[in-house]
Parts: structure tokens; C-alpha cells; sequence
């Protein structure tokens, strides 16, 4: 019983963050390490703190909290150091092999055939980068999007039921990006996409809208039953795309995206969506100066 309780307990509440000056006359941290998009604490109960920096000073750590902006601290004795140094161990991995596809990407330049172009003319004046990768058009504007990693999360519910339940249940993953807002926006609800690969093969390609969860932005769920059978969830929108040579591809959107996050990924046969993606963001329409506010939008009628 105490077990039980102990694993469905709430992470103990975190104490409001100590002002500059009391930082400022804090002892030297025993263990400092930084990251620049975020990375897991991991705490002895399962649940985890997205964080930007953290520092062990005695019984103490001090962290800096991605989801609220803000130094905290905690007793060290709940923090499971082990997963800790896992999940820091799986992110340095994951971004090796990120920054290793970005210098093939830049390496790597499509063979010239007759049906390829490298100077092509997406639009009247507007020429695509000859290099490898993924570019959106805005009016006369053609900028590159970067390649980012994704991260699977197992879901917390079911793997305690399983802990207590001694019989094989299904599964659910989630494939996440950290942080809720890319850093990479648009303006237009109508962008065009163009993509070049590196070997000249036809990618097959998905638009799909992020799910913000907590801080996180969800684009992917994974549930796999007893016989381990798969079943994927994602929101996608249409995307058509179109062969301009070999090796280049128009993606063109099938509706006007909505304000919120999106992401480009590549769906490989048998493989299923891979991990390395293009995020970005629409942002709503500008209000022109002096224009009055939309009116709100009125609930439908009750029948």
C-alpha cells in the first residue's frame, strides 16, 4: 500500500524562486550543467521538470524552469539522478545525429541531370537555394527551415497500471517537440512549400498541426495493442506535392492553415514518421493601424 501511494503522489510543491540578491551570495554549485532548448530533471516519482540549466549545491538543486520562466529549487533527494543522466545521454545523441544530417545536407548537392535545374525560378524573380533541404515561399520571399529532432515520451498513466496489473497491456508513445512556440513563424495561412533532397528521391511528405501539452508540443501519438499491432494519431492537414525536376518537389496546401504550431516530416515505408522534422509556426494576421477589432464570433443556435 505504501508503494502505491508513493507512486500516485503528486512532486511535492516547488518553493517560489529566491530574489537576484539572495542568488547573487549563494555558494559556488558542486554540479552546473546548461542546455540551450530545455532537457528533463527527472524526479524519483517519475514526473520530470523541463529545464534550462540546473546546479546541485549540497542538499539543494537550483533549476531554471522552461515552463515558467523562473529559478526554483528542490531537495536533491528527489531528483532520480540515474534517469536524469539517461535522458541527458538520449538528447546528446539525438542532436549528433541531427547535426550530422545537417552537415550531409549541406555536403551533399543534387547530381546535374538534364531535368534538373539548380538556379530554379520558384517565382517571377525568386530563385530556390540550390543546397538540400526545406524552404517555404512568402510572397517574394523564399527562407529555409531547420531540421529539428523530436522526442518519444511514454505515457505515465499506463505504465503504472501496468506496474500493479501483472498482465501485458497496450501501450501509448508520444512523439514531442519542448517548448510551445517554434521559433520559426510565418505570416500567411497560405505558404508554399519546396523541398530538394540530398539522393534526388520522391519524399513522401505530411503537414501536421502540433497539439500544445503543457510544454511541450505533441505531434504524434503511438498506441500499440497486445499483439503489437500500431496505430498512429496525427492531425494532419493535405498537402499535393508536385515533381518541378528531379530531386525537387512543390508542396502545396490544400487549405489555409490556422494559427498554432505545425511540422513537415517525412513518413518512410515501414518506418513510419521520422524523428527529424521541420517546425514552425503561423502567426495570426497583423490589424492594420486604426482598423477596428474582429467582432467575436457568435455560438451557433440552440435547436
Amino acid at each position: 500500500m505504501f508503494l502505491a501511494l508513493s507512486l500516485f503522489a503528486s512532486a511535492p510543491p516547488v518553493p517560489e524562486a529566491r530574489s537576484q540578491e539572495t542568488q547573487a551570495g549563494q555558494q559556488k554549485p558542486d554540479i552546473a550543467h546548461a542546455a540551450p532548448r530545455g532537457k528533463k530533471l527527472v524526479l524519483t516519482d517519475g514526473s520530470f521538470h523541463l529545464v534550462r540549466s540546473y546546479e546541485r549545491q549540497g542538499e539543494r538543486v537550483r533549476f531554471y524552469s522552461v515552463e515558467r520562466s523562473a529559478w526554483e529549487e528542490i531537495p536533491a533527494s528527489l531528483v532520480d539522478w540515474e534517469a536524469t543522466r539517461k535522458e541527458e545521454a538520449a538528447a546528446a545523441g539525438l542532436e549528433a545525429k541531427i547535426e550530422e544530417k545537417k552537415k550531409e545536407l549541406r555536403k551533399q548537392r543534387i547530381a546535374e541531370e538534364v531535368d534538373a535545374d539548380a538556379s530554379l525560378e520558384v517565382a517571377p524573380g525568386v530563385f530556390l537555394p540550390d543546397a538540400p533541404g526545406l524552404f517555404v515561399l512568402e510572397g517574394k520571399t523564399i527562407r529555409s527551415l531547420e531540421l529539428v529532432g523530436a522526442d518519444i515520451r511514454r505515457d505515465k498513466g499506463r505504465l503504472i497500471t501496468q506496474i500493479f496489473v501483472p498482465v501485458p497491456l497496450p501501450t501509448l508513445h508520444r512523439v514531442e517537440l519542448p517548448g510551445t512556440r517554434a521559433s520559426f513563424r510565418i505570416a500567411t495561412a497560405q505558404p508554399e512549400f519546396f523541398i530538394r533532397t540530398p539522393d534526388g528521391h520522391e519524399p513522401e511528405m505530411e503537414l501536421i498541426q502540433a497539439r500544445v501539452k503543457g510544454a511541450a508540443r505533441e505531434i504524434e501519438r503511438v498506441n500499440t495493442i497486445l499483439s503489437g499491432e500500431k496505430f498512429e494519431d496525427r492531425k494532419v492537414v493535405s498537402v499535393e506535392r508536385w515533381k518541378l525536376a528531379k530531386g525537387v518537389f512543390r508542396l502545396t496546401l490544400s487549405q489555409s492553415l490556422d494559427p498554432g504550431e505545425y511540422v513537415l516530416a517525412e513518413i518512410r515505408p515501414d518506418e513510419g514518421m521520422d524523428l527529424g522534422v521541420w517546425e514552425f509556426g503561423v502567426d495570426p494576421p497583423a490589424r492594420k493601424a486604426g482598423a477596428p477589432p474582429a467582432a467575436p464570433r457568435k455560438p451557433p443556435a440552440k435547436k
